[in-house]
């Protein structure tokens, strides 16, 4: 899962990933990595939720976390 964010630039070494029982929670923060530019990063996050959902493992995604700016 921390690969799908790394691809799309996101910064998740404050955020918090959890499977449990098929659910990925995600929690913390998460932010652009450095270099990257994203327009709308909380879009991006649900972009790669959509994705993620469509593994087998992963039956649903909750996204409660913080957007940080790029500063």
């Amino acid at each position: 899962t921390r690969v799908e964010f790394s691809k799309r630039g996101i910064e998740i070494g404050r955020a918090d990933l959890r499977i449990i029982h098929g659910t990925l929670h995600i929690g913390g923060s998460v932010s652009v990595m450095r270099g990257v530019i994203i327009k709308d990063l909380k879009s991006e996050v649900e972009m790669v939720g959509k994705v993620l959902r469509q593994r087998s493992d992963i039956k649903n995604v909750t996204i409660d976390c913080q957007y940080r700016d790029q500063s």
